[in-house]
């Protein structure tokens, strides 16, 4: 069984600046990215980073 993740407030606060519909999906891809890379608990550095590598894979995209 994993362990549970552990989000800073200030992580949790700028995770309701995503829209609601895409929000569980947003909460599971920066989990695994925490997860992947050792990170504990996921802070606002976290939050960012994991944002800046999901677009820049966007991007690759289009």
């Amino acid at each position: 069984m994993s362990e549970k993740i552990v989000w800073t407030a200030e992580a949790e606060a700028k995770l309701k600046d995503i829209p609601f519909f895409v929000r569980p999906f947003a909460r599971k891809k920066i989990e695994k990215y925490a997860q992947d890379n050792s990170f504990s608990p996921i802070t606002v550095d976290v939050y960012d980073q994991a944002k800046k590598m999901f677009n820049k894979k966007y991007d690759q995209m289009n």
